[in-house]
């Protein structure tokens, strides 16, 4: 396919406008949004977008998990459609960009496409995927996973909420669930923007992440057991302090990811401990480990060695421990061809850019299994996300959607 030429812009000003307009519905308390996945402001913001697709001369369909695919008809009717897009759904406390960039830019490249009158060998395709974020029905890129094969669709339908609503229920009660059956698209490809909600970008200065591999992670629930007891009076040398060991645990989960570096992290969030007391020494703690990587044998042997030390650990302070897997995500590799079209692109424009991974779960890591995939990142402050301050530029915004426009035009074919 013909690449674009570097003066094919699109128009900044008005992708910040439509990012300012989304953010007005379901605002935050700090500055940023609330629009969780199938609540009456996620509803809103769909029929925001909508009328947007419908003023742009797009057909949308929406499948039985409420996905949304705006379409921009090609020149070969047997062409498959190049797809690109991400999701509006927020966290409970979430930033204006994170996923709405990716929808919206990928909205702006047909408005200009529509300005220069511009056709493509290949239909286009924007889509917003259900409930990306995970935060009120997990697990995150619940849709998409629907839509890869990853999840039945009556699974994800009977996710509870916190409330004990049902994700189904909810979806027929906001409106957006469609009689399109889920999967049954085919792609030519499909490109995501997003910000990178880490700090390399920024750091670096570049412009443009281009987008190699995503993390794979696994998740592991820890049980340390020793025996709680009166903090002041059982001496030092007869405890069995389940705290002790969760103390060198974590420190273990920092040694191992630090020993396989680059790009590879770990840390325990979740912890209880029992009985939780300030006079009672520990004799429970349940923890979640998590540890991510881009290579799946480094993800694996991360792992193993952390399986073979906590035990021991353990075992040296008097304390019993126990683990299993309950969350785990192997790294996917982007296609080669849309990297290169995403790198390409950062170069003919003149970005500045860099090869990156992503840290976070995307809907384009569930679509790279079905599609050739790749995703196009631009910085943000402090690498601050899933946050009312999230922050990025408006130029950065435009310098990503013009990498996004370019990749997505180049794979669609222009037709002279």
């Amino acid at each position: 396919m013909a690449a674009p030429g570097e003066n094919l812009k699109i128009n900044g000003d008005r992708l910040w406008d439509s990012l300012m307009e989304m953010a007005k519905i379901g605002p935050g308390v700090a500055g940023g949004n609330n629009r969780q996945t199938l609540t009456d402001e996620d509803a809103e913001g769909r029929a925001l977008y909508k009328s947007w697709c419908d003023a742009a001369g797009l057909t949308t369909g929406v499948d039985s998990m409420g996905n949304m695919f705006a379409r921009r008809e090609g020149t070969d009717p047997d062409a498959l459609p190049v797809y690109v897009g991400s999701h509006l759904d927020t966290q409970p406390t979430g930033g204006k960009y994170d996923g709405v960039l990716g929808v919206l830019g990928g909205l702006e490249i047909i408005r200009t496409l529509n300005d220069l009158g511009i056709k493509t060998k290949h239909p286009i395709v924007v889509t917003n995927w259900t409930n990306e974020e995970g935060t009120r029905y997990a697990p995150a890129m619940l849709a998409s996973g629907v839509f890869a094969g990853k999840h039945t669709e009556e699974w994800a339908k009977d996710r509870l909420d916190a409330d004990g609503k049902r994700f189904g229920d909810e979806l027929k009660r906001i409106g957006w669930e469609g009689d399109e059956p889920v999967g049954d698209r085919k792609m030519h490809a499909f490109f995501e923007l997003h910000i990178e909600q880490g700090p390399i970008l920024e750091a670096e200065e570049k412009d443009i992440g281009v987008v190699t591999h995503g993390q794979g992670l696994r998740w592991i629930e820890c049980t340390i057991t020793g025996k709680d007891s009166h903090t002041g009076s059982t001496p030092m040398h007869m405890r069995k302090n389940a705290g002790r060991g969760l103390a060198l645990i974590t420190e273990l989960v920092h040694e191992i990811a630090m020993k396989n570096q680059p790009n590879a992290v770990g840390a325990i969030g979740h912890i209880e401990v029992y009985p939780n007391s300030r006079n009672v020494i520990p004799g429970k703690v349940v923890f979640t480990v998590d540890m991510r990587t881009h290579l799946l044998d480094k993800l694996n042997a991360m792992v193993a060695k952390f399986d073979e030390r906590a035990p021991k650990l353990c075992e040296e302070v008097g304390v019993e421990f126990s683990s299993e897997i309950v969350g785990q995500f192997d790294p996917p590799a982007f296609d080669e061809g849309c990297v290169k079209a995403v790198r390409d692109a950062a170069e003919r424009l003149g970005y500045s850019h860099m090869d990156i991974v992503s840290g976070a779960g995307h809907d384009a890591c569930w679509i790279n299994d079905v599609a050739p995939t790749a995703m196009v990142m631009c910085p943000c402050v402090d690498g601050l996300s899933h946050n009312e301050a999230e922050e990025i530029s408006k130029e950065w915004a435009t310098a990503g959607t013009d990498v996004l426009m370019h990749a997505v035009v180049e794979t669609a074919g222009i037709v002279e």
